[in-house]
């Protein structure tokens, strides 16, 4: 039984099948020899206008189509045409969210005018073509359009009356991959996203007085920034110091930007999944950097005046990026800058955050940072499609928040906030046939189910195999993935596929543990007897999972002593194992202690011993 599971292959829907029978992903972890993706170069100019909230711009798209395939449609996608009254939405959407959506202006394919009425568009279209795109060819799209800004802000929209996150602010072409061909899936607010890795280059018209924070290289802040400012802006770029680039006083005196009725402020990001910005005329600009093994890091935060964890942020993402670069992934933090602007949204973005301000709880408001640029590695340096896999990203984002956390605040503190705020709600939730296996694509899947799978069982599944593996080996698979991955788009099986190869090991076992199954975690004592001075513990696992756990044994006399099994105790037996411990004396009891890996039932991994 034990080595049929280890060496049984892993269960692909008959599209992944496909794939790497065609040579596009391969078993040896790594993009298959006939691996492709699609790429576009955008060259946006997009305007916006405090006054009457719109969002207006035009875009170039050159779009190489690397596929064989010839392209009779093209599919185009506005993720913020959710916000008309009419999108289907995953949940309760108020009046002040709702928009008129997407107004499509003008559209054309390599200089043939189409006549596109975008009035029944929802959030990802499929253009008919007049002439298909042809393989290996390149093909120019001009788009010009205009949409208003929500007047409540959630992912995007305004934050106050003259503070906007414009983030999903153009039409793109959605991404044709090499496992489902167009992806046509609807954006409904739940699930996240899945784009392309393109080029950038946005000029953005913001009004005078309006600073514009964004994605990528600032280009151009001698043209937009006053003299004191622009040298503060330029100090912040070599300095380890907090720099106050501009005050609330200073923002709202019309010095610091330069005072033309309207600012172009130029950014570039080159292959990246998404660019977004961020503008007001009012938040205060603080500013540092980090050096990194290759680079130094721009950091800078934008925030409401008064907000206590903001003031905060700059030193905190200084630690990040470092953080992150030099411990867990242990991968340098891959861009130029990191942007924290204050909204509603805890959402990221590539090289921004959008986090609301937690001011009485800095420990909190902090984990929120961590979380939101772990992102940075899940899904933007790794092209995951949050989509369908949602747990390939949030479930690393959840880890990374909980190692990071070990180091700023303790175990004891980083284990119950784990606790707390992600394994308890799933692990004491009986009401649980929505918790599904982990395999379950995202977008079929709802409320607690999304949840559970996305965040929890997935980061527990990440941290079982840590423990299982030791940190070093776990590294090393985990760059073999990072390496093989980065600048694509990984599925779950080429996970699969990395960490079996990088760890020079079969984890299908494992794998088929963790994300095949409908377990959960619950640990069970049936036995204990006592053999020559060693304990023999058969311990059930009623639940399932592959977990760790120590086993603490307590003497007659209070002392304690405690043993770690790694989740290796499963690998033969998923039922049952049982443990030889030698007992150095007289024991009263014996408990399983889990630590983040939460018993359903904790009463029955419990035993008193009792002495004849």
């Amino acid at each position: 039984m034990g080595t049929a599971i280890s060496a049984q292959e892993l269960y692909m829907p008959r599209n992944i099948k496909n794939a790497y029978a065609k040579g596009t992903r391969d078993v040896s972890g790594k993009p298959g020899k006939n691996y492709w993706q699609n790429k576009g170069v955008y060259d946006v100019n997009v305007k916006v206008d405090a006054k009457t909230k719109m969002v207006s711009g035009s875009e170039t798209i050159q779009y190489s189509n690397n596929s064989p395939d010839e392209l009779k449609v093209l599919a185009i996608r506005f993720v913020n045409n959710m916000t008309k009254p009419q999108s289907p939405r995953a949940g309760y959407a108020s009046k002040e969210s709702l928009t008129e959506g997407l107004k499509i202006k003008s559209f054309s394919i390599n200089g043939e005018k189409y006549n596109i009425n975008s009035d029944d568009w929802g959030t990802v279209e499929a253009v008919k073509l007049t002439k298909p795109i042809a393989s290996k060819s390149k093909t120019e799209i001009k788009i010009d359009w205009e949409y208003p800004l929500a007047k409540e802000s959630g992912r995007e929209g305004q934050i106050d009356p003259e503070t906007f996150y414009v983030a999903y602010s153009f039409p793109r072409v959605s991404v044709y991959d090499d496992y489902n061909g167009w992806d046509m899936l609807a954006h409904n607010g739940r699930q996240e996203f899945y784009n392309d890795f393109n080029d950038y280059s946005f000029a953005i018209s913001a009004p005078k007085n309006f600073v514009v924070w964004s994605t990528g290289n600032f280009l151009n802040p001698e043209e937009v920034l006053q003299p004191e400012y622009l040298k503060r802006f330029k100090e912040s770029l070599k300095s380890d110091k907090i720099i106050h680039i501009a005050n609330d006083s200073e923002m709202k005196s019309g010095k610091v930007t330069k005072q033309n009725e309207w600012n172009v402020w130029k950014f570039k990001a080159d292959n990246i999944v998404d660019f977004c910005f961020a503008l007001s005329n009012h938040y205060i600009w603080d500013a540092s950097s980090v050096q990194l093994k290759t680079k130094r890091a721009s950091v800078q935060s934008a925030y409401k005046v008064g907000a206590k964890d903001f003031e905060k942020y700059t030193e905190w993402m200084r630690y990040n990026l470092k953080w992150f670069s030099d411990n867990w992934p242990g991968v340098e933090y891959p861009f130029p800058v990191m942007t924290a602007i204050q909204g509603y949204a805890d959402m990221e973005y590539p090289m921004m955050i959008n986090d609301t301000s937690i001011p009485d709880d800095l420990q909190d408001a902090r984990l929120t940072a961590d979380h939101e640029i772990a992102h940075t590695y899940f899904p933007f340096y790794m092209g995951i499609n949050e989509t369908r896999y949602a747990y390939m990203d949030e479930g690393w984002a959840t880890t990374l928040e909980y190692l990071i956390g070990i180091a700023e605040n303790g175990k004891e503190a980083a284990d119950n906030f784990y606790k707390n705020f992600r394994v308890k709600r799933w692990i004491n939730d009986a009401s649980a046939e929505q918790d599904q296996p982990v395999i379950t694509m995202s977008s079929q899947l709802a409320g607690a189910g999304y949840g559970n799978n996305a965040y929890v069982k997935s980061s527990l599944s990440y941290l079982a195999l840590k423990d299982y593996l030791g940190d070093e080996l776990f590294k090393k698979a985990l760059h073999t993935y990072m390496d093989n991955w980065n600048g694509k788009h990984p599925i779950p099986w080429d996970y699969f596929n990395s960490m079996n190869v990088g760890s020079g090991k079969n984890l299908n076992w494992f794998f088929n543990n963790w994300f095949y199954t409908n377990n959960y975690i619950d640990l069970k004592i049936a036995s204990v007897m006592e053999q020559d001075k060693q304990l023999v513990l058969t311990v059930e696992n009623v639940g399932g999972f592959a977990i760790p756990f120590d086993v603490v044994l307590t003497y007659e006399d209070g002392t304690t002593e405690k043993g770690h099994f790694t989740p290796a105790v499963w690998k033969k037996n998923q039922k049952v194992t049982n443990l030889n411990i030698p007992a150095k004396k007289k024991i009263r009891s014996i408990n399983l202690d889990g630590g983040i890996f939460m018993d359903y039932t904790p009463g029955d991994n419990l035993k008193s011993i009792e002495q004849n």
